[in-house]
């Protein structure tokens, strides 16, 4: 399907469930940073996802060129659609594509389009490590990046990686960023380090224990929520 039609079959399926009676506090829960159509999300997944399954197997260049399209149309709901789009087929992408899923996020960037997105990156991390050991050096450079928001995906990730995460950088990452006062790099430390602990328990309560007070209350909440 071509890109333009694909992106107008998206509106038409969206356009007539839109409602302004959500649209406002649709727009206030994101603090006013974003126009909506006022479709949650679990319409708005019913009326596009056949529309993503439909596709078969696109090829690389046509989703990160679709999703850049969506992601430039005003409404929020578009760019949910890209992250949708983008996390369905990311058996596409290689590692050569993460750069442009981080340039990506750093357009119109809050926390639920940058966390859709460190999910798509780490999928295709967590496949591009079984080839290419030094996969996730990509990670390393985002760790350092003066955007905040790329720190943030870099700390995230690898959530839901259990076995397969590098507990090494895992740890690292979350000492590194642990000095920031930033809300959502303490966050983010907090809820890499709670995912990893469903995996491990122990090895996430020996780290909070050993970083003290270096680890902000935030970080050290989120990190022992369900392990005391």
């Amino acid at each position: 399907m071509k890109q333009q039609n694909f992106c107008a079959a998206v509106e038409a399926a969206l356009a007539p469930l839109g409602s302004d009676e959500r649209r406002a506090p649709m727009q206030a829960y994101m603090k006013g940073r974003f126009a909506f159509l006022g479709v949650q999300t679990p319409p708005r997944r019913a009326a596009t996802m056949p529309l993503i399954r439909a596709l078969g197997t696109p090829e690389s260049a046509w989703l990160l060129d679709t999703a850049a399209a969506l992601w430039q149309r005003p409404e929020r709901e578009y760019q949910y659609v890209a992250v949708d789009l983008l996390a369905r087929h990311h058996r596409q992408l290689r590692l050569e594509h993460v750069p442009a899923l981080l340039v990506l996020a750093r357009d119109k960037a809050w926390w639920d389009s940058v966390d859709g997105l460190a999910g798509v990156v780490g999928d295709v991390l967590r496949a591009a490590r079984r080839d290419t050991a030094a996969a996730q050096t990509v990670m390393d450079a985002a760790l350092v990046h003066a955007d905040f928001w790329l720190r943030r995906i870099a700390m995230l990730h690898q959530l839901g990686w259990r076995a397969d995460t590098d507990v090494g950088r895992l740890f690292d990452y979350a000492r590194r960023l642990a000095p920031e006062p930033e809300f959502f790099i303490r966050k983010a430390i907090g809820w890499a380090l709670r995912d990893y602990a469903r995996h491990d328990a122990a090895a996430v309560r020996g780290f909070v224990a050993q970083m003290g007070a270096a680890l902000s209350p935030l970080s050290r909440r989120e990190a022992m929520k369900h392990i005391g």
